[in-house]
């Protein structure tokens, strides 16, 4: 017997008995929906449920005890079963790993698809399910409970950008092929594609898309978005093309560039500021020189530039002149864009509300290695930053503000007219590696990306993706 909390059909506050397979249960009427039974008949008389009473079962038995051993049948069994009961929400709910706390995560498990395993594109949803692009334009979707689901090839040589789009469509591009490209990712078929063109200028032909908005909708709120994705020709024209998410149609350009300086060069990185009605874009080289780049912020409404930087020098410079940085990457919830410099490996941040001529704030790296940020990757996840480097896999987190004194923050140019109490300070901030010597062994960081409660990252010359997680266990205090 069992009693179940939750939404769906049925009477609340009443019990209803099942007779699954000849064997009772007792559960609350209110977390049942049975479209197919009815659950009106009187109370003494139980209703009959023609299915296998252990499933039930151990699908009641993995909601009441999430963190017990693992469930004696797949999760995807269990998830099946449920659906029929109305109880799949909370059985995911279950089985999903907890809250992730960057300072307390580790490996978990080792994904490897069966062919070509190595990864070239991920796009995480916020369910903790995958897509994941590997070998030879390959696609592997992953169910939120980390079960293969399919697996297909397109027709596509390598996929090097790649997004979810609920409730089963995988956006790609490839730097083999011009065009945006639309996939069933569970029946494996192609569903559009959508090419950059423009009749009145014959360099825009062949485009190849570089880089799409990398942030899934959280919920169905966002289903409208649109999805952005920045196109490259051969001539180096390029623009980012917004896509509307329900036609597959191009709706508009947004920050057409010539490409012929660094500063005009195809955006790597773009994500859609739908709150603020903006899209933050950057573009990073490398070479014998070192590093070079810009972020930009166009409004997406007029597609005029709002702000931007380059580094080194150029408008809107950093301080740290000759410390360029290595990777950007924006946390929508916080408002804030992060870089990691490429030469001292140093954090910095920016309040996208108070944006000014310098407006970083630096916080140094902990003291474990050199520290340098060649190479580094950063990416923001559930107010959390993570930044890949030589030694290790750094994770920042941001403290409570009310910890220091408004009146002892410095003076920060581009904010005078912002109260003290709501600036940025590097005293908010704490980091620390999370990764043992024996993860940094196994090669540096090349692709992270987290979705739900976790953590995807990929290495250098490895086989396979990893997935980082936070345990039950984390923050418990031995007595």
């Amino acid at each position: 017997m069992a009693t179940i909390a939750g939404g769906g059909g049925g009477k609340s506050g009443t019990v209803k008995q099942l007779n699954v397979g000849g064997k009772l249960f007792s559960l609350e009427a209110s977390s049942l929906s049975l479209s197919s039974l009815s659950l009106d008949s009187p109370p003494p008389t139980p209703t009959f449920v023609d299915r296998d009473p252990s499933l039930l079962s151990a699908v009641l038995a993995a909601i009441r005890a999430p963190s017990s051993a693992a469930p004696a049948f797949p999760a995807r069994v269990l998830l099946d079963e449920a659906h029929f009961y109305g109880l799949h929400a909370q059985l995911l709910a279950a089985l999903s790993p907890p809250p992730l706390r960057g300072f307390s995560v580790s490996l978990a498990s080792t994904l490897s698809p069966a062919s070509e395993p190595f990864p070239t594109a991920l796009a995480p949803h916020h369910d903790g399910s995958l897509c994941l692009a590997h070998g030879a334009g390959q696609v592997t979707y992953y169910s939120p409970t980390l079960d293969h689901i399919s697996t297909f090839r397109t027709h596509l040589h390598r996929i090097t950008s790649l997004r979810q789009l609920p409730p089963s469509l995988a956006i790609l591009g490839s730097g083999s092929a011009p065009g945006l490209h639309v996939y069933d990712f569970l029946e494996g078929r192609h569903v559009a594609s959508v090419q950059w063109s423009d009749p009145t200028d014959t360099r825009v032909s062949k485009a190849k898309v570089v880089a799409i908005a990398a942030r899934p909708p959280a919920d169905a709120a966002d289903m409208d978005s649109a999805i952005l994705a920045s196109f490259e020709c051969p001539h180096r024209e390029n623009c980012i093309l917004a896509v509307d998410p329900v036609t597959l149609k191009p709706m508009q350009e947004i920050g057409r560039q010539s490409g012929s300086a660094a500063k005009s060069s195809t955006p790597g990185r773009v994500v859609h500021l739908q709150e603020l009605g903006l899209v933050f874009a950057s573009s990073v080289s490398s070479g014998a020189f070192g590093y070079s780049g810009y972020m930009r912020l166009w409004d997406i409404r007029s597609g005029n530039v709002v702000w931007e930087t380059s580094e080194p020098g150029g408008s809107g410079r950093s301080s740290r002149f000759g410390d360029p940085f290595a990777d950007a990457d924006v946390d929508l919830k916080q408002q804030a864009i992060y870089k990691v410099c490429s030469k001292s490996g140093d954090v910095a941040v920016a309040d996208l509300r108070c944006l000014g001529n310098d407006p970083w704030v630096y916080m140094s790296s902990g003291p474990r290695g050199s520290g340098e940020g060649y190479g580094s990757v950063l990416h923001c996840h559930q107010s959390q930053v993570f930044v890949s480097r030589k030694d290790g896999l750094e994770v920042w987190s941001r403290l409570k503000e009310q910890i220091c004194n408004p009146d002892d923050l410095p003076e920060q140019s581009g904010t005078k007219e912002r109260p003290k109490s709501e600036r940025i300070d590097e005293r908010f901030y704490r980091s620390c590696y999370v990764d043992t010597d024996e993860d940094a062994k196994r090669g540096m960081i090349n692709m992270m990306s987290g979705g739900g409660d976790r953590l995807f990252v990929t290495r250098d010359d490895m086989q396979g993706m990893e997935v980082w997680e936070t345990t039950h266990l984390a923050g418990a205090i031995s007595l």
